[in-house]
Parts: structure tokens; sequence; C-alpha cells
């Protein structure tokens, strides 16, 4: 395959254009959600932060609306991990990413879960599940009851594996914690509309490409996909990287500009721009990588300058005050420092609009 080669810094402008991250966009939280494919939701929180940091007068309020109306879920999906995704997206994609899941399944579980019944444990659980709308808890225990010999960890897995479910609110929702009740996402949402894995791979490069087909599989959880997109990748542009890796884009998508302004964005816990790609040097330099993966699970808060992430964040609160603490990376220039504080406070108006006080305190890495 021969194509363009692209500079790190265009595929990273192209990045930041497509994840509407140069200028903030006056698009419709469904909309943009679904241009993004689907938000992390590891946390209820970090999804709020996402659209606040892309959109123009976004507010928490409408995404929990949205939630509370059944237009947005969060779910078990991509890589196994809870995501927040438009309800008419999780019905067209669940079948198409649903061979992640049952791999997440082996992963985890091995023996445990190699020899389960699973249309037995569907049988036990979707009935319970639409009836009671449960906590994971209590579809264990429901399950263990029913099958005694069998591990109750592995079972509730494997029906979060092949039964696709959502969480009924107030889950998901700014503020809730962990705990959640689960339903059946057909009885939530109505009947699946399924679509293929290269629509969804066209998807995926709207909003992250140019990407190879790796970074594609490391988006999805999933393996060798190249073969099943082999008819759909002759329709598709082809570009290279500095390094030689081939890529592909959408014919009709647009290379942004290398000296397109990049703002200073915060960009939440777990965000899926650091997480899209196997190569993952348009974004992230690999000498921080590891301020930002602190562990398998974990992917910190962070701070976009200059295109690039150069720092970390939490907000934490003390009595009645918010406090943003920013780590940088290395030291930055005055006019940096003020737009991280003038940002953060921002940031931190949106956290709590009636906070007594609010304060950014910039560090730096030692």
């Amino acid at each position: 395959m021969a194509g363009t080669r692209l500079t790190l810094r265009q595929l990273n402008r192209t990045l930041l254009a497509r994840q509407m991250l140069l200028d903030r966009q006056d698009v419709h939280p469904v909309a943009a959600t679904e241009h993004l494919i689907a938000l992390q939701s590891q946390i209820p929180n970090p999804p709020y932060i996402g659209l606040w940091t892309r959109l123009r007068s976004f507010k928490r309020d409408q995404l929990t609306e949205l939630l509370e109306s059944r237009e947005i879920v969060r779910a078990p999906w991509i890589r196994s991990t809870l995501h927040l995704v438009s309800a008419a997206d999780h019905q067209r994609f669940q079948s198409v990413i649903q061979p992640a899941l049952v791999r997440g399944l082996r992963s985890f579980f091995g023996a445990r879960g190699a020899d389960l019944d699973i249309e037995r444990l569907l049988s036990i659980a979707k009935p319970f599940l639409e009836t009671n709308q449960p906590a994971i808890g209590a579809l264990r225990a429901h399950l263990q009851e029913r099958e005694p010999q069998q591990n109750k960890e592995a079972m509730a897995y494997a029906v979060r594996s092949y039964l696709p479910l959502v969480q009924i609110p107030p889950s998901g929702t700014w503020g809730v914690g962990t705990r959640a009740s689960y339903t059946t996402a057909d009885s939530w949402l109505g009947p699946a509309n399924p679509s293929d894995l290269p629509s969804l791979f066209r998807r995926y490069l709207a909003a992250f490409g140019p990407a190879s087909v790796m970074d594609f599989q490391t988006w999805t959880g999933m393996t060798h996909l190249k073969s099943q997109l082999a008819s759909a990748l002759a329709d598709l542009m082809a570009y290279q990287s500095e390094s030689g890796r081939d890529m592909y884009d959408l014919p009709e998508a647009t290379i942004a500009a290398p000296d397109s302004i990049a703002p200073l964005r915060f960009i939440p816990e777990y965000d899926n721009i650091l997480i899209a790609h196997r190569d993952r040097s348009r974004i992230l330099p690999d000498e921080h990588r590891k301020k930002v993966f602190l562990s398998a699970g974990r992917v910190i808060g962070t701070v976009l300058i200059d295109g690039v992430v150069g720092a970390t964040w939490n907000v934490k609160k003390d009595r009645s005050s918010l406090i943003l603490h920013v780590k940088l990376f290395e030291a930055k220039r005055k006019d940096c420092l003020r737009a991280i504080e003038e940002e953060g406070n921002r940031l931190l108006r949106f956290f709590d609009e009636k906070a007594s006080s609010y304060a950014v305190v910039i560090n730096t890495y030692d």
C-alpha cells in the first residue's frame, strides 16, 4: 500500500479537529456523542467534562436529562468497559463489538468461565434483570442460588458479555457513585438494528482518523480485523505515518493544517482520545506516558498544551471551596500559565457554580 506521508503534527491537528478540540462546537450532545461514537464512563463525571471541553454552552443537566430519557445510555461497551453511547448507536453496533466482550470473559476468568452453560445462564438472568433491574451483586446472588457449583463472578460477567445490558439512571449521572442497576438493552431501548464492522470502522475514522487497522483494534479491543475489513479498505484513502505505518481515512475527510492553533484544553480521566490508537505519540509523548496511565485501568485527567498532553490535573474539595491542581511536565511561559488558570477557573465553575471560592494551583513534576 502506498500513500501520502503525514507528519506527526498533521496527525495531531487532524485528531484535535475531529475531536472538536480546536474549536468548541455548537452541536447537540447526542450528535456529539455519536460523532465521538462513545464516551468512556468508568466513573460518572468524566463524560460530562468531555462534552464540556468540546461543546459551547454545554450544561450538566443536558446529559443527565438525556440519560433519563433513554436517548443516551451507560453500558458495558468497547473494550468491555463502561461507556456512554447514544441509544441508536448502542442498538446499531452492539452485535459488532460482541466478540470483544466475549474475549474479555476469557481473559478475566479463564478456566472459571470456560465450562459455563451460557444459554442456561441467560435464561435465568434475562427475566430477573427485566423484572427487578438489580445491581450486579444481586444478579450474582441470583445466579449463585440457581447454579451453586459455579463461580458467581464469572457467571455474572458471562451474562454481561453475552446479553446486552444497560444501566438504569441515576447510574452514570453526575456525582453518583459506582453502585448501578441493570436491565437488558432491548427492554430499555427496543429492538436492535444491527450494522456491520466496516460501518463502525468508518465511524471510527471520522472521529480518530487517519488510523491503522491496529489502531482500530486497540480501540475496539478486537483482534484479526484486517481480513474482515479487506473489501472496505479498498474504498478508503491511503496514508503513511512518518515511520512508514499504513493508515486509512475517509475519502471525504479533511487533513487539518499543521499550523492550526490548538487552544488549551482540559481532558477528563479515561477519555478515548488517549486510548484510541496503538501509537499514541500524536497526542501523548512516550516519555510522559507513565504519568498519565497510572495502572492498567486508570487514565488520569490531562491538559492539552499546544495540542499535546503537557500536564495532568485533578479537582479537590475543601469544605465549600474547589481547588484545581495542575502538574506540568515541564516549566511553561507566563502566557501558558495564564491560559491554564483562565480555563481552569471555567472548569471549576462547571464542577460547581455555587462553591464559596475557587483556586488553581500549578506545579511541575520533579
